[in-house]
């Protein structure tokens, strides 16, 4: 993900002079291609994501057209007043990315893990959050961040997350992608576990489940058209997130959902637990530990479903 958002800067601005790119004390050789190719675009800004993100919204009201990127907590919780009073008070059009959401710096401990981010921006006036589902999605998202006049937030994996998309999909913020089509079971994924909702839906077409996946990218604003017709038509709704239970895209259709006249669906969750992780791994490992895997996905979805 994190090289194809690297590769898509270069282009994007060389297309559009007014790109400019903050990266907070990281993505030095990440960004070496930016740099060569447009040295006075490119701002290191140290250890300091707060006036980052302030220098960013000094520079959207100048008429550039800014991106800021380092870790995803330093990033959003590290700088959230900023994002609030100087970004999305005066809805500016910045777009702020996290590299390496959810539990992708997992070894690194709860200081590098990022299960809040989504809830603590969802609910800023005018902030988009859109979690690309694989390196095709990264492309698409930031070419239609870049079109969009307000902010944007660009929830990243790491690296190395495999390809999904065998060629570019329509992609519009706000509007879900159907990857596998299936009538029992809905799997909506957001960000980095769309590989982990395709295997779980394999899982479950193995045991006689019919299961539709659908990269459900925009946390805000919700896809309510596909909800509405995702909650009328399949028996079963999962929510699949690396992200809080609490707060992320399963709350926000729980939200959505409770305003709704009753529907045939039933909403199932998952997610990370109200807890932090403290037990030291990988992130396979952490996905483990919080049940993120295309076996318990799919043990919980049949015993769920079998209800």
């Amino acid at each position: 993900m994190r090289n194809a958002l690297a590769a898509e800067i270069v282009a994007l601005a060389q297309e559009d002079s007014r790109t400019v790119l903050l990266s907070g004390d990281i993505g030095n050789r990440l960004f070496d291609g930016f740099k060569k190719r447009f040295p006075d675009r490119f701002f290191n800004c140290g250890v300091a994501e707060a006036n980052m993100t302030s220098m960013a919204a000094g520079m959207a009201m100048c008429g550039l057209r800014p991106i800021t990127y380092t870790i995803t907590p330093f990033n959003t919780t590290r700088c959230l007043e900023q994002i609030r009073v100087d970004v999305c008070y005066h809805n500016l059009p910045v777009i702020i990315v996290g590299g390496g959401a959810g539990l992708s710096y997992a070894g690194l401990g709860g200081t590098h893990h990022a299960c809040e981010d989504i809830a603590l921006l969802r609910v800023l006036p005018n902030m988009n959050i859109v979690c690309p589902g694989d390196a095709v999605e990264v492309r698409l998202a930031l070419r239609a961040a870049l079109r969009n006049d307000s902010p944007v937030y660009l929830r990243l994996g790491k690296k190395n997350e495999p390809v999904v998309h065998k060629e570019d999909p329509p992609f519009e913020i706000g509007k879900g992608i159907t990857v596998v089509k299936g009538t029992d079971v809905c799997l909506l994924s957001t960000g980095n576990l769309l590989p982990i909702a395709v295997d779980a839906a394999s899982l479950l077409e193995e045991q006689g489940v019919s299961t539709q996946v659908v990269s459900f990218h925009t946390v805000k604003p919700l896809d309510t058209g596909l909800l509405t017709e995702a909650f009328e038509t399949f028996q079963m709704v999962a929510t699949v997130e690396e992200h809080s239970l609490l707060g992320g895209l399963g709350g926000s259709v729980a939200e959505w959902l409770s305003d709704q006249p009753r529907g045939k669906s039933r909403l199932c969750r998952f997610g990370t637990p109200d807890s932090f992780v403290h037990r030291s791994g990988d992130q396979e490992n952490a996905r483990k530990m919080v049940g993120l895997t295309p076996e318990n996905i799919c043990g919980e979805i049949i015993r769920v479903f079998n209800e």
